[in-house]
């Protein structure tokens, strides 16, 4: 996908238009279309990245990674033992005890999968924001 598409694209989930986005960054009007025949410049391609949140090297498709904090295939893997780890702990009778005192194996089915979806959001939400925090700037795009 060619960077105008990637910029089309931004554009529709945001739901604005091109032209919209060449008002609010200031890039002259018609100017983002023509940058599939010609090179922009690295001035404007940053006003187009801030704009949406994403990388230049997004943009220009030298990775799928719109965000420095967003989560890679090991960062999911991460979490996913992470949560194992968590149920395992708390299908011991110590581990876990819900407001009535049954355990997470007493729990019916429809509540067992909200806990485990709810602790799955947490453990995301945490690494997304650790790496946001830690994450040198250096590697930042």
């Amino acid at each position: 996908m060619g960077l105008v598409e990637k910029i089309k694209n931004l554009c529709k989930e945001k739901k604005i238009t091109v032209a919209e986005l060449e008002r609010q960054t200031g890039i002259s009007n018609g100017q983002i279309r023509k940058w599939d025949d010609s090179t922009p410049g690295v001035d404007k391609l940053k006003k187009v990245a801030d704009y949406f949140d994403v990388s230049v090297d997004y943009l220009l498709g030298r990775t799928e990674k719109k965000r420095y904090y967003d989560l890679t295939e090991k960062d999911e893997q991460s979490i996913q033992k992470e949560l194992e780890r968590m149920i395992n702990n708390m299908d011991n009778e110590s581990g876990f005890a819900a407001f009535d005192g049954s355990t997470i194996d007493e729990l019916d089915e429809e509540d067992r999968e909200m806990l485990i979806a709810s602790l799955e959001t947490s453990l995301r939400i945490a690494k997304r924001i650790a790496k946001k925090k830690f994450t040198p700037y250096k590697y930042r795009d």
